[in-house]
């Protein structure tokens, strides 16, 4: 695993090799599917773990899911770049690092909105509006179900948390009954 800022220097090299041929979003979406498919398969998740595997086979491996997932060839070279550095087992955080990086240049923010219940489709999409409108920016939600909050939504987008469920109001009500309104 390689720290966050590690992570960030990787992403933003790719970012910027994929934006200038104009295939920022494609390049995204190729690394999301290379990091679930390392994640996925237990034989490639512990090639690119286990320290006992040589370099010759994960460029074996890259070979293997450059030619399964048909991978634009930057994506080969980044891949191979990092088998050469070391740095394959912290795919996941690039991932992470790109997509915020390409969620800036879109001026798109991602959230959850966590309910007691799964929201429908119609629900979730009047919550998305309602944090567009707040953020002036396009929101890309999760969402994500907890009995544990009883009723209501708590939403984190960006940054901000906005916590309007039941559990939290019941948790304050109870703290005003025992010491007193603050």
């Amino acid at each position: 695993m390689i720290d966050a800022s590690v992570s960030r220097r990787y992403a933003r090299a790719l970012f910027s090799l994929a934006e200038e041929e104009g295939q920022d979003e494609r390049v995204g979406e190729e690394l999301e599917a290379v990091a679930a498919a390392l994640r996925s398969s237990p034989e490639a998740r512990t090639m690119v773990e286990n320290p006992g595997y040589t370099q010759a086979h994960r460029h074996a491996l890259v070979d293997v899911l450059a030619k399964r997932m048909q991978l634009l060839p930057p994506m080969v070279s980044f891949l191979r770049l990092l088998v050469d550095r070391h740095r394959l087992a912290g795919i996941h955080g690039i991932v992470r690092a790109y997509g915020e990086l390409l969620d800036e240049k879109i001026g798109r923010v991602r959230g959850t909105v966590t309910s007691a219940k799964p929201l429908g489709d119609d629900d979730l999409r009047r919550v998305r509006e309602v944090f567009s409108a707040a953020t002036r920016r396009a929101v890309v939600l999760e969402s994500r179900t907890d009995p544990k909050i009883v009723g209501g939504l708590v939403a984190q987008v960006g940054p901000r948390v906005w916590d309007g469920s039941i559990k939290t109001q019941l948790e304050r009500l109870r703290r005003e009954l025992k010491y007193g309104a603050l």
